[in-house]
């Protein structure tokens, strides 16, 4: 075994009588080093589930890209324009909807939403996956009554139970005599919730053919057209080709647009926390030089014996640099541990709940990345290596002739 590594392993792992307050400082160190490099993998782990619970619930719930007229106008020829878009490069599937404001009631409230039809035979988003209580299913029931979803905030709020009938109210303009609301009823067959307070409380699903009704659209016409891409990594660019490809009086939107404010709030969360959070490490590593430092003191009469017998000073230095890592690699294991721990316990458990009204999830959600423990195993270990240099360096340059004579 090389001598430099002999000697720093016997000083991390010994436990003379003398030098219980070392070995505390030691632990403390250590320590510091765990809970700096466990709680940026925590926080990281957290930053990266946050970000794909919402991205997942933002693109599974809404288009990729939308085709809208210009000021509200109805689509002419939606199925045409259908037709062309499909042909174009990464896009997956194309569907008019139509969509309006209206009135929506139940035998206990009533209450203002946005209705959307869309086709029959399935639907562009992945709301099928977020129906929590009985089916996605928009066909007419054998009473006569076409099948409607509803977002489960709105079905609360209007007190509607599966297979109930609403009603739903549909005007265009002030109501009067001469300008009354057109009326149609529909049964209760599936309740959704994404936890995204604006999508369960303002939207309400049902066949595009009964909405074509209600708001007055002959067969060709739709309020937008609604486009999934292939790749979802691809959105930027079949939306840029679409927007390129439809001329005025079509508006094309991606969903990165339309929905700005909820994406940029997630890209700030995992933006400024990773940094915060690293503070911890940095404030952990530099504790290592009076750690290191209080090691150098306490056997500065070892180093002046071990420079009498021969040592050389890049040697002596070497010992407390070897020290301060081992110091560092220990702590990391730990913090690793930690956070491996933490991060069972919170998928099989969750044991830290979370307000869905606030952060559009029941629980904080755990996303750890290999990347991750890479970084910051390897930024814990430069911090710590820089931060027993200082000390290390302070070691080397000891006089050994002071050192011996030291106390007499």
């Amino acid at each position: 075994m090389n001598f430099t590594w002999y000697v720093a392993s016997r000083y991390f792992k010994g436990q003379n009588r003398d030098s219980r307050f070392l070995s505390f400082i030691k632990y403390m160190a250590i320590a510091g080093v765990a809970i700096g490099a466990a709680g940026l993998l925590i926080a990281l782990s957290i930053v990266h589930g946050f970000k794909s619970t919402i991205n997942e619930k933002i693109l599974g719930f809404a288009p990729h890209v939308t085709v809208n007229a210009y000021l509200g106008e109805p689509i002419q020829r939606a199925d045409t324009l259908q037709t062309f878009i499909e042909d174009r490069p990464g896009v997956g599937q194309a569907q008019p909807v139509i969509m309006g404001e209206v009135m929506i009631q139940s035998t206990r409230d009533i209450s203002g939403t946005m209705i959307k039809g869309v086709s029959p035979d399935g639907d562009v988003t992945q709301l099928r996956n977020y129906i929590t209580s009985g089916e996605y299913d928009l066909s007419m029931s054998d009473d006569g009554y076409p099948g409607i979803i509803l977002g489960a905030t709105l079905a609360n709020e209007i007190g509607a139970d599966l297979g109930n009938r609403v009603t739903v109210y549909a005007l265009d303009g002030l109501p009067s005599p001469f300008n009354t609301p057109e009326i149609q009823q529909y049964r209760l067959t599936g309740v959704y919730q994404t936890g995204i307070d604006r999508f369960d409380d303002s939207f309400a699903i049902t066949d595009i053919r009964s909405t074509r009704v209600l708001f007055g659209y002959s067969t060709n016409q739709a309020t937008a057209l609604e486009i999934n891409v292939q790749n979802i990594d691809d959105i930027e660019v079949v939306y840029g080709d679409i927007r390129d490809a439809t001329s005025f009086p079509h508006i094309t939107e991606n969903i990165y647009q339309r929905y700005r404010n909820i994406f940029a709030w997630v890209d700030l969360q995992e933006e400024t926390i990773p940094f915060v959070i690293s503070v911890m490490i940095i404030v952990a590593a530099f504790n290592l030089i009076g750690t290191v430092l209080m090691m150098v003191l306490e056997r500065v009469r070892d180093v002046g014996i071990l420079k009498t017998i021969g040592a050389k000073s890049k040697e002596i230095r070497r010992i407390f640099l070897l020290e301060g890592l081992f110091v560092a690699i220990t702590g990391l294991i730990i913090g690793i541990g930690i956070s491996l721990l933490f991060f069972w316990l919170q998928i099989q458990f969750q044991i830290i709940p979370l307000s869905e009204e606030n952060y559009y999830m029941s629980t904080v959600p755990v996303e750890p990345h290999l990347f991750d423990f890479v970084i910051v195993s390897v930024v814990t270990i430069a911090l710590c290596t820089l931060a027993s240099w200082l000390p290390a360096r302070f070691a080397a340059k000891t006089d050994p002739v002071r050192v011996l004579s030291f106390g007499k």
